[in-house]
């Protein structure tokens, strides 16, 4: 029987939508007659994103809770109950078969009435550091899928399988595809190519750092493809010469990730696992100004095992050049971060953990 029904649920940043609808495509392409349902926060991105990707979404009144006192946080309490009535509500009238949470507000109340109800349940953590919800529901769920090493410190370890991140499949075949990345970004095929992303609103300091630098990559003679971010493209679209491609966003990664010699990011989840696949040198500038500052500990597990570099925000003006440098005037150096982001790569990531799933759904 593939009649199944998924439910799943994860939102509140692309780091959770992403592998949810992932996770989701994978499942479909097995089961062409099962039925999905999402479940998000009503008023976050999952609402806009989930229907592009072809899913049904229903939306909670939920939110996180802030560091501070606010009103935000005093309707807490009312948010809770609301979500957990109406996620009981949603599983009578869906009855999945599986539920699948991928992290953010919104799977807490569904994953912990699924559990309650006696419907499977797993999780998937992309970070190195869990968020609030995963830690709370760990103890209700059948399987916990993480791409990082130690998370026994937070997690019954007998559910854990290290499975990786699902990442977009177009990555895993961008061998070969340089050529056709430099001229889709209508760059010199003889020059070193940085590519600099920093997610799909953009990222302050790393674009202040590259606007700092320019005459340092000039000197260089390295080309730049800048993804500013959607919030900076009127502040640096200025910029945009033969040498300098200055992108809101980027829809054609894999051509980038192919076009680039080296690559300067952040360090979300994601990120990272896709990084990982490419394995370009990469020069990680976590966001200081995220929960549990889990971007610095994500940069941290990998470059502890010598695949990437870790560049911390407050010290960027005084140590990128030369270190930049340190790494772009030794092909030594540039075989060896990539050769050891390799080694971390769990490309087959998405196919793992419907696996998992599927072992659930026989025993159901």
């Amino acid at each position: 029987m593939s009649n199944y029904r998924f439910i799943l649920s994860g939102g509140g940043t692309g780091g959770h939508i992403y592998p949810a609808i992932a996770i989701a495509n994978e499942l479909k392409q097995r089961h062409p007659n099962a039925e999905f349902l999402f479940v998000g926060a009503q008023d976050r991105m999952e609402m806009e994103k989930v229907p592009q990707a072809g899913y049904n979404i229903r939306g909670l009144w939920i939110s996180g809770i802030q560091r501070k006192l606010t009103l935000s946080n005093l309707m807490f309490p009312f948010k809770l109950m609301s979500s957990l009535w109406k996620s009981k509500s949603i599983l009578k009238e869906f009855k999945p078969h599986v539920a699948i949470g991928t992290g953010g507000f919104a799977s807490g109340p569904l994953l912990k009435m699924a559990s309650e109800k006696n419907i499977p349940c797993v999780l998937q953590e992309q970070n190195s550091f869990p968020g609030i919800t995963n830690k709370w529901l760990s103890k209700k769920v059948e399987k916990i899928f993480v791409a990082y090493d130690k998370l026994e410190r937070f997690f019954p370890s007998e559910k854990i399988v290290k499975t990786g991140n699902p990442v977009r499949q177009d990555l895993l075949e961008i061998q070969g595809k340089e050529e056709k990345g430099k001229r889709f970004f209508k760059l010199k095929e003889n020059r070193k190519t940085l590519f600099v992303m920093g997610g799909s609103l953009g990222a302050r300091r790393i674009n202040q750092l590259v606007e700092k630098e320019l005459n340092f990559f000039k000197e260089n003679n390295v080309q730049i493809i800048w993804q500013c971010g959607k919030l900076y493209y009127e502040e640096y679209k200025k910029y945009e010469s033969e040498m300098i491609k200055v992108n809101a966003f980027i829809n054609d990664m894999n051509l980038a990730y192919a076009a680039a010699d080296f690559i300067i990011s952040r360090a979300g989840a994601i990120s990272v696992s896709e990084l990982a696949i490419v394995a370009k040198p990469t020069f990680f500038i976590p966001s200081p100004n995220v929960a549990e500052d889990h971007q610095t500990k994500n940069a941290s597990a990998v470059a502890e095992k010598n695949a990437a570099i870790l560049l911390k925000e407050n010290k960027l003006d005084e140590v990128f050049e030369n270190t930049f440098l340190s790494v772009f005037n030794s092909e030594e150096k540039q075989k060896e971060l990539s050769g050891n982001f390799k080694k971390l790569a769990l490309p087959n990531a998405t196919k793992t953990i419907v696996d998992e799933i599927e072992k659930l759904l026989k025993t159901a």
